[in-house]
């Protein structure tokens, strides 16, 4: 495996011990490289120097050494000033500077290379997401028997977009250094072979690439999440007991509805307050009688568009409370942190109505998260069309978050959808997500690719 993150972080000081990285990747992959007895390449998350390869759950790490000047340069710049913005739409203008480039092929000449050293002969390689997308094609040129498999975590532009990055035959090119290319959704899928065939020599069909001699394969793989351990968590007393909490806190009976993102300016967080907004002023939603709860997770804190995202925020949260709320009961309750799983998931359980209305999303798995932690089969689901996840829990009320007044209209029905209805939705939203959970998302991938031939 070859992340950008190891699958683990360190606790607080030098001698700090190695604790299992939350989230679904990191649950969904391990299973499968403890069976084989496999290796994980990734940054630690700090500059500097690295320790040695160790074993961590039955798992060796392999950590790979960024400076600080790489971090600043191929991580926060290229990364995340470049490609993130240009491949969610460009919501914000991506900046392409040249040190930032050179940087950012160095780093992955430098993970191709650790790859190359430590896979014995014939083994599968499985490069993760947009910071590597290099990998594929410099490891091919180091190690050509090798299996190589790469999946994007998220969306795919179209040739409008993509065509404005300065080196978009190099990312073409080290991406069809892979057997197998993998996409959250069927229209990257498709971006991706157009843009093949237009800045490459590459000539492709349905699901195969015809490479300088080689056959890449590509397809969509929609990830998911680890359905059961959330619909366990649901079931059990201490997740009943905290939800039943929160609407004490919350307090009269009051409904709830509830964003919880990291803040990013794909989230379309702002829209949605403002959609809020604009029922309570009309008098479609009493403030007495329904709040939303707004989670937002810190991100990127010292990049400019980010700051300026959490003072706008920040703005339209306290301009809501002050004029709407009452003397010890806030209409929005922002909570600028993380929650651990064991404080989110009842707040899921909690929530009447989930707003996940993201202006540009590759899957978006909070959307899942709440149908799993919903055994009781209540509550809403309002989604944006922007998201992989919309092609999947098509029960949910999609909505268009660009449009205020349809979002609006969106949040109105959820909070009056009748029980029945509830039940109907969520009970093939479950469905949908517990047959195709993240593990199954990764046995098909590796399948796929151990089907490849080199």
């Amino acid at each position: 495996m070859v992340a950008n993150r190891l699958p683990v972080r360190r606790t607080r000081g030098s001698g700090g011990e190695w604790l299992t990285s939350p989230g679904g990747l990191v649950s969904a992959l391990s299973p499968a490289l403890r069976e084989v007895h496999g290796s994980w390449i990734g940054w630690t998350g700090v500059a500097g120097a690295v320790p040695k390869p160790f074993d961590h759950d039955g798992i060796r790490n392999v950590p790979v050494e960024l400076s600080a000047r790489e971090i600043e340069d191929h991580y926060e710049g290229l990364s995340n000033s470049a490609l993130w913005p240009l491949y969610h739409g460009c919501l914000r203008p991506p900046e392409y500077h040249r040190h930032w480039w050179r940087s950012h092929v160095a780093v992955n000449g430098r993970f191709a290379q650790c790859a190359a050293e430590l896979a014995p002969p014939g083994a599968s390689v499985w490069v993760q997401d947009y910071h590597l997308q290099l990998v594929p094609g410099m490891l091919r040129a180091l190690r050509p028997d090798l299996r190589i498999g790469f999946f994007l975590h998220i969306p795919f532009p179209p040739r409008e977009l993509f065509a404005q990055l300065p080196w978009r035959q190099q990312v073409l090119e080290g991406l069809l250094g892979a057997d197998l290319v993998g996409f959250q959704a069927a229209l990257g899928a498709r971006n991706f072979r157009a843009l093949v065939e237009r800045f490459t020599d590459g000539r492709g069909e349905r699901g195969v690439i015809n490479f300088r001699g080689r056959e890449v394969r590509y397809g969509h793989f929609p990830i998911s999440i680890d359905f059961e351990a959330f619909d366990t968590q649901a079931h059990t007393d201490a997740a009943r007991q905290r939800s039943a909490e929160i609407h004490d806190q919350i307090g009269d009976g009051r409904r709830i509805l509830l964003g919880v993102d990291r803040l990013d300016y794909t989230k379309g967080i702002d829209i949605r307050i403002r959609a809020f907004r604009e029922l309570l002023a009309s008098g479609a939603i009493d403030p007495h009688e329904c709040i939303l709860v707004q989670q937002a997770v810190p991100s990127r804190e010292h990049v400019g568009a980010y700051q300026e995202l959490k003072a706008e925020v920040e703005r339209q949260v306290g301009e809501i409370n002050g004029e709407f709320a009452t003397l010890g009961a806030p209409v929005v309750h922002y909570l600028h942190k993380s929650l651990p799983q064991d404080e989110l998931v009842p707040l899921y359980m909690a929530a009447d109505a989930m707003l996940v209305t993201p202006l540009r999303d590759g899957m978006n798995l909070v959307a899942k998260e709440y149908v799993a932690c919903r055994p009781d089969e209540r509550g809403a689901l309002v989604l944006s069309e922007f998201t992989g996840a919309a092609n999947e829990l098509r029960q949910a009320l999609i909505v268009n978050p660009y449009d205020i007044d349809g979002l609006a209209e969106r949040i109105r029905q959820a909070l009056a959808l009748p029980e029945v209805e509830q039940q109907r939705r969520m009970r093939a939203m479950r469905d949908a997500v517990r047959k195709h959970d993240v593990h199954r998302w990764a046995r098909v991938f590796l399948d796929q690719l151990a089907e490849t031939y080199v």
